[in-house]
């Protein structure tokens, strides 16, 4: 297992559409085990291949670490609930800054497991906010562009303020 670098915002690839994963197998297995690795070391709770210039459809979670890792390929949301949640996200992607977002409050996704066996989950909570921001991604939705025009500019200033800082 390798931590790979992650992309940091702007990133063009972060605005990119990933693509469906075809070949399963010990190479896939590897991309999930460095995306894991690479998630925990950032630190975060969700990471996409996108994040290290993958694009492919590759989702790892890990919202508890007393709970095993959970990995999604080809996630698709099949259905959300018209009930509606508000939750503070933020990325690996853009460190040192989040803003709540607002989802449905719960979905079903479709996906297939690192074996290529076709899957389905409801999820509400923690986890349907997760898979939503991280599907997003895959979409090259970046969880940003989920805010108003305002929040968002206020968002990116903070961020490059906080980034030339860390310099």
């Amino acid at each position: 297992m390798t931590i790979r670098p992650i992309l940091k915002y702007p990133h063009p690839a972060l605005r990119s559409l990933a693509e469906g994963v075809r070949e399963f197998g010990d190479d896939l297995r590897l991309l999930a085990d460095d995306l894991l690795e690479t998630m925990r070391a950032a630190p975060g709770i969700g990471i996409t291949a996108p994040h290290i210039g993958v694009l492919k459809r590759i989702v790892v979670l890990e919202l508890d670490r007393e709970q095993p890792a959970r990995f999604y390929v080809n996630p698709e949301i099949e259905w959300f609930s018209a009930d509606t949640v508000r939750h503070e996200e933020g990325s690996v992607s853009m460190p040192g800054v989040s803003d709540e977002v607002e989802r449905p409050a719960s979905i079903r996704v479709r996906y297939e497991d690192l074996s290529g066996v076709s899957q389905t989950e409801e999820a509400a909570g923690l986890l349907s906010i997760c898979l939503q921001h991280e599907i997003d991604q895959l979409d090259g939705i970046f969880w940003v562009y989920r805010l108003s025009k305002l929040k968002r500019d206020r968002l990116i200033k903070r961020y490059e303020k906080l980034s030339r800082s860390q310099r």
